[in-house]
């Protein structure tokens, strides 16, 4: 081989990279940047950006059917393993006693999904595909399982921007939420304190949540069954309490394991030809509108309800009502104290929140159900 060979050879990736490899291996860089500068849900965004970052290095063969990021893409996402495992630790994660000792909040988890149903309207009208249009809509719950789960079997095209915008969106509910927070709240709402006296929830109840839930969501929406079981089989480890090793793995082994490979592979998926397109803005924006609009759609439920109960219900507990556990639930708690320091709604939060979670999945299995019997 002559020297010009051997250079050509050295540096033939050079020699394929793109401005579009660029400009995406700066998006990684950002992720990454707001993983460990602002805390911005690191365990998922720099694994993203770093497997974005990876992704857009050419001729390294990670992406190829027997490459690292080939066999994590089969063997995780198209078999939909790492959300299933994220939600067996997500459900070790939650106490649903807040939720099950004021049953009123399921209420506020049903408004917290309008946003899927309105974007999948919208997105049908600008010319989506119904399956498209459906997939899109799930990322305004704010659960990056059940949008991946979904999106793998309606739209597995649209996997890459879906997944990045549920689970960017995620990360960025501090500076998303309080802004619509604000607007359609007035202060005298979001002054107003919730005695928290809750009933109290025996060990049965809890011990017996996991199990009726799973059974009648599996009856009544089959498709969301996978997921719902995993979630309350999570659940199900905490509150029996009798096989702690389990729970505490299923809490930190399992979810992090899983989670790392998710966001590794869902960041393989972002090479500048698949990413950068007008399509990918779309959805990103149309994600965006559906997470703004199951905010304002919890928070207006949440001033009807404060309205009816005489002004006992502080209506920015309706912004937990999406799926970002427990992230959505904090900042409604801290939105209250920063009106007053002494005003503590974080337990009616928390309900309202863990309410929401359910009710992202059961919109993920109506949504798989309605549109696979219109297809």
């Amino acid at each position: 081989m002559d020297t010009s060979s051997l250079i050509a050879e050295l540096f033939r990736g050079f020699s394929h990279f793109s401005v579009g490899n660029a400009i995406m291996i700066g998006v990684g860089g950002v992720l990454i940047a707001l993983a460990i500068l602002k805390e911005y849900e690191p365990v998922l965004l720099l694994p993203i950006g770093f497997g974005c970052i990876l992704a857009n290095i050419p001729l390294t063969g990670m992406e190829s059917e027997l490459g690292l990021f080939g066999v994590l893409y089969r063997a995780g996402i198209k078999t939909e393993l790492f959300p299933l495992l994220i939600f067996i630790g997500v459900g070790a994660m939650i106490d649903f006693s807040p939720l099950l000792a004021q049953p009123k909040m399921v209420l506020l988890g049903a408004a917290g999904q309008f946003g899927i149903f309105g974007t999948l309207i919208l997105a049908t009208v600008l010319g989506f595909p119904l399956n498209q249009a459906a997939s899109i809509g799930v990322i305004g719950a704010i659960d990056g399982p059940t949008s991946i789960f979904v999106a793998t079997k309606l739209a597995p095209e649209l996997l890459a921007p879906i997944a990045v915008a549920a689970y960017s969106y995620m990360s960025l509910v501090p500076i998303i939420q309080p802004p619509i927070m604000r607007l359609l709240t007035t202060r005298r709402e979001r002054l107003v304190r919730m005695e928290y006296a809750p009933r109290p929830v025996s060990r049965s109840a809890l011990v017996l949540f996991p199990i009726v839930t799973t059974l009648a969501v599996g009856l009544l929406v089959p498709d969301a069954t996978p997921l719902i079981s995993m979630l309350m089989l999570g659940n199900l480890l905490r509150e029996s309490r009798v096989v702690e090793r389990l729970n505490q793995a299923a809490q930190h082994e399992v979810i992090n394991v899983a989670t790392l490979f998710l966001g590794l592979t869902i960041g393989s998926t972002m090479g500048a030809a698949q990413f950068l397109n007008w399509q990918t803005i779309g959805i990103l924006a149309l994600g965006l509108l559906a997470f703004a609009l199951d905010t304002a759609a919890g928070l207006l439920f949440g001033k009807l309800m404060c309205a009816l109960s005489g002004g006992a219900i502080n209506p920015l507990i309706g912004a937990a009502g999406i799926s970002a556990f427990p992230m959505a639930g904090r900042l409604a708690a801290r939105m209250a104290q920063e009106e007053d320091f002494e005003n503590f709604i974080l337990m009616h939060a928390m309900g309202a929140n863990t309410a929401g979670q359910l009710g992202s999945v059961m919109a993920g299995g109506v949504l798989l159900s309605l549109v696979t019997g219109l297809l």
